[in-house]
């Protein structure tokens, strides 16, 4: 076998195999040999059928399996002997022309076929003594606590039919129909929802005019749309609600008691506030780690300059750029909408892409040096999670994942990123800072809209893994909706 390396031009290589016809003939007769007692061919005894006549009846399948398998199995040994690294799974060329094809598999010409592919850079691996980060940590109050468990308190708050009068903190129980122009519009129309008057989940205006319907009444409602509105089909437009009151209940008193947390299957109100301040840590944990990693990856960025794979580039730029396109389609913005251009939101997702490349195969580097693993039951904890996120699909997500190699991969990726995280946490200059609460959020809402229009790609498998730029994707705040419950068309606006 031929191996002639016809391209290297920065990181992408071509390779030309060749394996002479004589070679190709000697692995089908090794091979016929192998099978010529198990054959059974009409009018011979087993083992006596002559080879010639093996060779007619059977020549070109079995040519055509080693042709398959010198495919599958030569690209990992040929990189391997190079001692190269594919970004990605080499392109694999081979003549389409029959008679050409036809030859190969009888023998009469030599097997060529080409390999495209791109090299993972050389990484020099470079002192990670010299980073160092803020950690800010807050103190978490019993006021705040306590405001939580009241907002839990409330959220469980009983409610009970009344036949007056609805007044501000009742909850109403409607059938609507909304309508613009007298056309009703797509997620405008809701049976059995429920509204507590005051909560704010609807646009300006529409709850302050169910005060003082009661149970039975049919009321239109009228209001206007927000100019900012995401539907942009509703946008700054008048509509009208035809609204069928089923019922009004009064809220019952709230009180945060034992009783209160045996309803939600809680032993006791001082058990009930340990799990709400566990939560509120959990939360600003979250966010100090992520702001920390931003601070790590910020300060890679800087360390490290390399060409990147175009084809991992192209990749990850084609997963921001997909995603993207979806969230202004379901929005209905555009481009102006968001202060920017097609042409310069291409440009700066592409950077984005690259640095993300970059940063994950400097990652990927330093935890394959400092021996970081991801356990068969950190494998088996996540794909958990996964299952309780769509409950009654359990036996089709496993399957998934079994037949999917990439899928698995998708899940390992942010794991060992994490991990390698949590390595260089300990090698690393970290200070602890102690902030106020509206410090840690009020520097995370800055650095949000520094980074704004940056969108949050799905991650990819191993040496692809983003880092996944530590929060830099992009999270809107809910839009007021028009129904209180969320329709597929106003999902995009958050």
């Amino acid at each position: 076998m031929q191996v002639i390396e016809t391209l290297a031009e920065g990181l992408k290589r071509e390779i030309k195999v060749v394996i002479p016809a004589k070679d190709m003939e000697d692995k089908m007769n090794e091979r016929l040999a192998d099978v010529k007692d198990k054959i059974r061919i009409n009018g011979f005894r087993p083992g006596k059928v002559p080879a010639a006549h093996l060779k007619k009846v059977y020549g070109k399948s079995i040519m055509a399996e080693l042709v398959n398998e010198i495919v599958r199995e030569q690209p990992t040994a040929i990189l391997s002997s190079r001692g190269e690294k594919s970004a990605t799974q080499p392109e694999i060329a081979m003549t389409e022309d029959k008679d050409e094809a036809d030859k190969i598999l009888s023998a009469q010409q030599d097997f060529e076929f080409t390999l495209s592919y791109e090299v993972l850079p050389p990484i020099e691996l470079k002192s990670v003594k010299g980073i160092k980060v803020t950690r800010e940590v807050i103190d978490i109050s019993d006021d705040e606590v306590n405001e939580q468990v009241l907002k839990v308190a409330e959220s469980a708050r009983s409610y009970e039919s009344k036949t007056g009068k609805a007044a501000n903190g009742d909850r109403i129980t409607m059938d609507y129909v909304g309508k613009v122009d007298g056309e009703a519009f797509e997620g405008g129309t809701d049976q059995g929802a429920e509204l507590v008057i005051g909560s704010g989940r609807f646009i300006p205006g529409f709850e302050d005019q169910l005060i003082g319907v009661k149970a039975g009444e049919e009321k239109t409602i009228t209001v206007t749309f927000p100019a900012d509105y995401p539907a942009k089909n509703l946008a700054g437009k008048e509509a009208t609600f035809d609204v069928t009151v089923k019922d009004v209940a009064a809220p019952g008193k709230v009180e945060i008691n034992d009783e209160l947390a045996s309803k939600l299957g809680i032993e006791s109100a001082d058990r009930l506030k340990e799990i709400v301040r566990g939560q509120i840590e959990s939360q600003y944990g979250s966010l100090t780690r992520q702001k920390l990693k931003r601070q790590i990856l910020d300060q890679l960025d800087e360390m490290y300059k390399f060409d990147t794979p175009s084809s991992l580039v192209d990749a990850e730029y084609n997963g921001i750029w997909s995603q993207v396109n979806n969230d202004l389609a379901q929005s209905g913005k555009t481009f102006e909408d968001e202060d920017t251009t097609e042409e310069k939101a291409r440009e700066e997702y592409k950077t984005l892409a690259e640095r993300r490349v970059r940063l994950g195969l400097v990652l990927s580097e330093i935890g394959e040096k400092a021996g970081v693993e991801v356990t068969e039951d950190e494998m088996q904890r996540a794909i958990y999670d996964q299952l309780r996120q769509y409950p009654g699909q359990e036996k089709q997500i496993l399957e998934f994942f079994r037949s999917q190699p990439g899928a698995a991969a998708s899940i390992r990726a942010p794991i060992f990123e994490e991990k390698v995280i949590d390595h260089l946490l300990t090698e690393i200059d970290v200070t602890d800072k102690k902030v106020t609460k509206e410090e840690l959020l009020a520097e995370e809402e800055g650095e949000a809209k520094a980074e704004t229009k940056k969108a949050a790609p799905k991650k990819k498998a191993a040496a692809k893994t983003e880092a996944a730029e530590a929060g830099e994707g992009e999270e809107a705040a809910p839009k007021k909706k028009a129904a209180p419950k969320k329709k597929a068309s106003e999902d995009s606006a958050e």
